[in-house]
């Protein structure tokens, strides 16, 4: 083994805002033993993403959160070093949910083997793991979206929102992306091949929304939240339908944003468009998994 030792990230504080490098904690300690029944492994590639500051604490989140000095939680891809469990022999890789360290144990339950072969190991924290797992369960399992519509998806250059884009290329609609900046909108036009992406963080936003959306919205894939919702709920149609899965760019609040209150508005649009909102949250819609 390259290391002796086990390198572990630990949450030292829950974080006030944006999580810092000094909310968290590197500490070095011993390589856990084996058990009968159990695998040893070592993490290759570790997920970082969005909804991990939901774990730490101190915002806007109502999941469970995890203990201070606890190992930072999350999916991983790994190598198994040492096996006492038939079911895994050495050299095989698997995905995890180890989180931040180095290597780790579990008695196999846990684990899902990888085949390089079929796809490149890192899809397993991409497409193929919980990020796609996450576009796909609020693509088909909430809503029947009726294809030929129009779909907006905000966060639609980011892990989650560019899959459930790209699902509804696959089914049928169009769809509009919203993301912040030149190049990501020239990404989810270019790449992705988007109907149209909007750049919320440009001085035009407003008329870019209105350019895009002649015929409103009929299906709606939201990650972000924020500022950006007041404008585009304004353009639902009637019997419109929209899947919740995140609010990003609320996740670092613990107190309600100053400005405009557009909950009154929205209620109006609800009633009177017969919007239909669902919402999801992954941790708690895993028994799907294997059917994705």
């Amino acid at each position: 083994m390259t290391h002796s030792k086990n390198r572990q990230i630990i949450l030292k504080q829950r974080p006030v805002g944006n999580a810092k490098l000094s909310d968290f904690e590197k500490i070095v300690s011993e390589i856990p033993a084996l058990n009968s029944g159990e695998v040893l492994f070592k993490n290759t590639m570790i997920s970082v993403e969005p909804y991990q500051r939901n774990l730490m604490g101190n915002g806007s989140s109502e999941w469970p959160t995890i203990d201070i000095d606890d190992v930072m939680q999350g999916p991983t891809i790994a190598v198994v070093k040492k096996s006492n469990n038939e079911n895994f022999k050495i050299g095989d890789y698997v995905q995890t949910w180890s989180g931040w360290q180095d290597y780790a144990i579990s008695d196999g339950s846990d684990l899902r083997k990888l085949d390089a072969k079929v796809a490149p190991l890192s899809t397993a924290l991409g497409p193929l793991g919980l990020n796609g797992f996450t576009a796909w369960y609020g693509m088909t399992k909430l809503h029947d979206f009726k294809p030929g519509g129009t779909l907006v998806v905000t966060g639609a250059a980011g892990s989650v929102g560019s899959i459930a884009a790209q699902l509804g290329k696959l089914r049928g609609y169009r769809v509009v992306g919203v993301a912040g900046g030149a190049e990501k909108v020239a990404y989810l036009k270019n790449t992705l091949g988007l109907d149209e992406a909007i750049d919320y963080k440009a001085n035009d936003f407003e008329d870019q929304v209105k350019k895009a959306l002649p015929n409103g919205i009929d299906a709606f894939y939201e990650n972000v939240g924020g500022p950006i919702f007041p404008v585009l709920m304004e353009h639902f149609n009637e019997n419109a339908k929209m899947t919740l899965c995140g609010t990003i760019a609320d996740y670092n609040d613990t107190t309600l944003p100053e400005g405009t209150n557009y909950l009154p508005r929205l209620i109006t649009i609800i009633h009177y468009r017969f919007l239909s909102i669902k919402a999801f949250a992954t941790p708690y819609v895993m028994d799907k998994m294997p059917e994705f």
